[in-house]
Formats: structure tokens, C-alpha cells, sequence
């Protein structure tokens, strides 16, 4: 392992498998009030990780992103929709008409970006619900979208094209629109996460690559299956990670980007 990485998570970066059995686990997001949620999205649920057991937190919810908002709640891509959990249990719906949400972020100034894997003939995007709640395109570079995540000081977002095996990178204007978009790294990338130093996380092809603020890959960790996503937690120290039938832990040295 790399000295550089070696500086992130120390020498033994192994993953602690915590929990298994899923059809495919995808999503994770890890609550400040101390548990994980992930989709199971097989069975069309949303589960719930917290003192080493495990719980159906929402039936009949196929979840492929999963966030926070500031005032903890829970943000959602369900198929061609984004959703808001509402404090009372309610559903509000931010985003539909859509075809293939995969992953979403939410930002300082309450916008939330997200990404949506549409099929020819639709076309897929990246896309940014204004604290206003308007929907509109923020970029159509990638050929296929997943995963989106904000730098730490939130004026870059970084997404990736599985499709186009890279990850891109834009500057956000004042507005929140996406400016300047290029290629940040060559990667197969699912999820994407950032860290307080502005390295990024990415997940995919059974190894989690870990690149820093200017693009250069310092390290992979890697897993015992196919990662789908990852996830800071516990106080946003340590990475927390879906891989088809599993979540794993990844003990690291470095603080995740705080969004929520």
C-alpha cells in the first residue's frame, strides 16, 4: 500500500465486514444520531444498521441515494423520483418525471444535486434542485452518471461516468450552476466520496481508489466484492461501504466532507 494512503488509513486498512445478507446493498448514508441507513434494493427496501444489528427501516422503498439535509432529512433517488421524509413521516416528492436517479448530495446553500442514469432515448444528467425547489439540468457531460459528491470547501463537484470510465470535476458558480466541467481522473467509479484534505473516494471494480485534490490515484483498498457506494461515519471518521450482498467498515486517520 502506498505511503500516501498508508497516511489515510493507516498500514491495516482492511475492511470489517458488519453486516450480510442483502440481495444488493447499495446507498449508504450514516445518521448524526449514531446509525447506518442502505438500500437493499432486491427487496425493495431500506435498511437500518445500529449497534451491530440490523432492521427494515422502510418497506417497499427501493432506494439507490441516499443523504441528509441540515435539518436530518432524509434525502432519497427512488427510480424516477427524488424524495424528502418529511419530520412527521411524510413524503415530499422534490424531483420526478424522471428515469434512473442513482446518487445525490446536498449542499451548504440547500441546494441538492443528484444524478439521473437515463437511457436512450432519454438523456442523462446531472441535475440541481434550487433551495427554491426549481429542477433544472447542471451538466450533460457524462454518459452515464452515478455518483456525486462536493469538495470540502463545496465550490467543486465531482461525478462519475461509468460509462465513460472518469471522473469529472466542475467549479460552481455563485448560483449554484455547474461551470468548467473536465476530466478530474481516469476511474471505473460508482459512488463517490470526499475527505476533509480533498481527496476522493471511489468505489468499483472490487477496490475503493482513493485519488487526491489534483487528480493523482495515491492508493486502492481492496474488497472482498464489488463496491456499489460508500459512506462517512461514526462523526464522519471511518468509511462505510456497500458491496453487493454486504456493508463493510474501513477504519481511516482522515474526517469525511460534512454536507448535512
Amino acid at each position: 500500500m502506498p505511503g500516501d494512503l498508508q497516511g489515510l488509513t493507516g498500514p491495516n486498512a482492511a475492511p470489517e465486514r458488519v453486516a450480510g445478507g442483502f440481495g444488493l446493498a447499495r446507498a449508504p448514508v450514516f445518521s448524526r444520531l449514531g446509525y447506518l441507513l442502505f438500500g437493499d434494493t432486491t427487496m425493495s427496501r431500506i435498511m437500518k444498521w445500529e449497534d451491530g444489528k440490523v432492521s427494515v427501516f422502510r418497506e417497499n422503498r427501493t432506494a439507490r441515494g441516499l443523504t441528509f439535509d441540515h435539518q436530518g432529512r432524509l434525502l432519497a433517488c427512488e427510480g424516477n423520483r427524488v424524495t424528502r421524509t418529511e419530520k412527521d413521516g411524510s413524503i415530499t416528492v422534490l424531483a420526478d418525471m424522471l428515469h434512473a436517479t442513482s446518487d445525490l448530495v446536498y449542499a451548504i446553500d440547500g441546494s441538492i444535486y443528484f444524478s439521473d442514469a437515463a437511457l436512450a432515448p432519454a438523456v442523462p444528467a446531472i441535475y440541481q434542485i434550487t433551495r427554491q425547489g426549481e429542477v433544472r439540468v447542471a451538466s450533460r457531460d457524462c454518459e452515464l452518471p452515478d455518483g456525486v459528491a462536493l469538495a470540502p470547501n463545496q465550490q467543486k463537484l465531482y461525478a462519475s461516468d461509468t460509462r465513460g470510465h472518469r471522473i469529472w470535476v466542475y467549479e460552481i458558480a455563485a448560483d449554484g450552476a455547474l461551470r468548467g466541467g473536465r476530466e478530474f481522473a481516469r476511474a471505473n467509479a460508482n459512488g463517490l466520496k470526499t475527505d476533509e484534505m480533498g481527496n476522493v473516494w471511489s468505489p468499483g471494480d472490487h477496490l475503493i481508489a482513493v485519488f487526491d485534490a489534483n487528480g493523482r490515484r495515491v492508493g486502492e483498498i481492496p474488497m472482498p466484492e464489488d463496491p456499489s457506494n460508500c459512506a462517512w461515519g461514526d462523526g464522519f471518521r471511518n468509511l462505510y461501504v456497500t458491496a453487493k450482498t454486504s456493508v463493510y467498515r474501513i477504519e481511516t486517520k482522515v474526517n469525511g466532507t460534512r454536507t448535512y
